[in-house]
């Protein structure tokens, strides 16, 4: 017997959403879930304004060039080194209770890239991982980094898709400390694509392979201080396209 549908709110942001605001609510939803683990899951797509973030610990010889008078740069808990958000980046912060889904990271991680794999490859764009480094990659060149923190198998932070974004600022540092593999973007293959038109696939995608009943969530649905998601359609993990109650 297949395993019932959870559900999952989406939040689909418009507009930039400053990260430190974004980082407060997911931190907010994961306390959240922590004391109450019957809450429903979520997930937040969104873009950011330009900001590097940095793990606690990270190395700073990957971020040696940064100016912190002039760069936005944020220190956060998750897993990965430094990383560089910004306009025509699609960013997905899954809120997750990994209890209702499978208790292994690896897993976890591993399911992230599906998504994203299969998300590009609706475009025909030959995505794929590479052994022993975590993302997602096309020709060599990566275009989707992913960075995880979980407490009390609660998922926060996530992943971050290249999609049509200004790539000089990822000349300042060393992105994920991989040093010899470039970043691109997905307009050197699609280069009309944006984020915009990314977002429903990538939702749907994600409800499919975490088995999913993804709603668009009304404010008061995730405690969101941020915004309110666009009126979109539902998706549903056994549907392949979006479906609307009437």
């Amino acid at each position: 017997m297949s395993t019932p549908e959870r559900q999952c709110w989406l939040n689909d942001c418009p507009g930039l959403i400053p990260y430190n605001e974004a980082l407060a609510w997911q931190r907010s939803l994961l306390n959240e879930r922590v004391n109450n683990p019957n809450l429903d899951d979520v997930l937040i797509l969104l873009e950011h304004p330009p900001v590097y973030t940095i793990k606690k610990g990270g190395l700073d010889e990957y971020y040696k060039n940064l100016d912190p008078n002039k760069h936005e740069v944020v220190q956060i808990e998750r897993g990965g080194e430094v990383t560089y958000h910004c306009p025509g980046q699609l960013v997905g912060y899954p809120i997750l209770n990994l209890k209702y889904h499978r208790q292994d990271l690896h897993w976890y991680l591993r399911q992230l890239e599906t998504v994203i794999i299969q998300t590009l490859k609706t475009y025909n764009l030959p995505a794929e991982t590479i052994p022993g480094l975590t993302g997602v990659w096309i020709e060599g060149k990566k275009v989707a980094a992913i960075g995880i923190k979980v407490k009390k198998w609660i998922t926060m932070h996530g992943f971050a898709l290249n999609v049509n974004p200004d790539l000089t600022g990822f000349q300042q540092i060393t992105p994920c400390g991989i040093a010899d593999k470039p970043v691109a973007s997905l307009t050197q293959w699609l280069p009309e694509i944006t984020p915009q038109q990314l977002r429903p696939q990538l939702a749907q995608t994600f409800a499919q392979n975490f088995r999913l009943h993804l709603t668009s969530a009304p404010l008061s649905a995730t405690s969101a201080p941020l915004c309110v998601s666009k009126i979109t359609p539902e998706y549903s993990s056994d549907s392949k396209t979006p479906v609307t109650d009437h």
